[in-house]
């Protein structure tokens, strides 16, 4: 038998429902959506453009403000590189984001900043929360972007965005979140939150690999230079033929989130508070990483003082599949930059696992999954 599986927010199994929906676009919906002149070529377009309205409706946008591309890390990338290369005047050249961000935002700052553009990485307290006020005092006059993650990818934690929306307007800046892991967990909407760019990838909500989406809000004063050109696809902003079947998929994908966001989070957390309560009664020193107020349903980030994330990891392998942290990062043999953020010291940082729960998870598999972390846990405790 497969290990139960843990690891929702590495990726998500893909709904079988969005697999249907996906299928004709493989056989016989196989036209090219930019070609127009025949019914291979509409039929496809139609079912790209209901995808696309599928996500607008998803995050309160509209149509027009959603642009496919291949997942979180270019949707991430085209909005930090794309702001800044189009920035008018030229002056506002800084881009301001996290400590605990995914690489796809930290690793494009710090690029930009190597090429004479400015990064600022603001510090985040314990709990992994922003200090606005430490906000505030960053932004000025050269402050183009601030890029925050809604929801972070290893420890789950949910930032106070309409409060750091709030700030940059006052500032005159640009805001933009990295909503991937928030999509599907917690309700989003664009106007609500006041963002001006947003990334989301379908393989976090039941979707495909492959496709994601950046939205641009409709403003004159927002612009964006393209990474791939060679074409007028996607309003001009990512050239290249659209993926139909996943960008079906991606609209499929939120179609059904929106639908059954409010069961799924109220399961999930279910569920994800009978397991912490467990191993908490059997580890009394198990440490959470991370606000436990401010969070989304599912993740825990977790830790037992003494016994290595990766050995543990490992000694269940066969049994449950979890992480130490973000799957980008697996190999590095650097501490994970969102714990270290945090304050926590090497070896604390090292004990971490991520834990994530999802659609598919059972109350079968949670009974299961603590017997086996148990047993686990005690067998490399009794082991030092």
């Amino acid at each position: 038998m497969k290990p139960i599986y843990l690891d929702y927010q590495a990726t998500t199994p893909v709904d079988p429902r969005v697999v249907k929906a996906m299928q004709p676009y493989w056989e016989q919906d196989f036209g090219n959506p930019h070609s127009e002149g025949h019914a291979y070529g509409r039929q496809t377009r139609r079912a790209v453009e209901l995808a696309r309205s599928q996500v607008a409706d998803f995050i309160g946008a509209d149509d027009n403000e959603i642009v496919f591309l291949s997942g979180s890390t270019e949707s991430c990338n085209l909005a930090l590189r794309g702001a800044v290369n189009a920035a008018q005047p030229k002056s506002r050249r800084e881009i301001i984001t996290l400590a605990t961000e995914h690489s796809a935002v930290l690793e494009t700052a710090q690029r930009l900043n190597r090429n004479g553009r400015k990064a600022t990485i603001l510090p985040v307290q314990p709990d992994g929360l922003l200090d606005l006020n430490s906000l505030a005092a960053a932004l000025n006059h050269e402050t183009l972007l601030v890029s925050c993650m809604l929801a972070n990818n290893e420890i789950g934690v949910i930032q106070p965005l309409k409060e750091i929306a709030r700030l940059c307007r006052e500032a005159d800046a640009f805001i933009h979140t990295d909503a991937t892991q928030a999509a599907g967990r917690i309700p989003i909407d664009v106007d609500e939150l006041d963002v001006d760019l947003l990334s989301l990838s379908a393989h976090k909500i039941y979707g495909p690999n492959g496709i994601g989406a950046l939205y641009i809000r409709n403003r004159p004063d927002l612009r964006i230079e393209p990474m791939i050109t060679g074409g007028s696809q996607e309003g001009g902003f990512r050239a290249g033929t659209v993926a139909a079947p996943l960008a079906v998929g991606l609209g499929a994908a939120c179609a059904i989130a929106q639908q059954e966001l409010e069961k799924d989070d109220q399961r999930i957390a279910k569920l994800t508070k009978r397991l912490l309560q467990e191993l908490r009664a059997a580890f009394p020193a198990l440490r959470i990483f991370g606000s436990q107020e401010s969070r989304v349903p599912g993740n825990l980030s977790i830790g037992i003082p003494g016994v290595l994330g990766e050995q543990l990891v490992e000694a269940i392998s066969d049994k449950i599949a979890i992480s130490t942290g973000a799957a980008c990062a697996t190999g590095s043999p650097e501490p994970s930059h969102v714990l270290t953020a945090l304050g926590l010291d090497p070896e604390t940082a090292a004990s971490a696992v991520r834990i994530s729960l999802g659609r598919f998870t059972t109350e079968t598999e949670i009974t299961t999954a603590t017997t086996a972390l148990r047993r686990a846990i005690e067998t490399l405790t009794i082991g030092d």
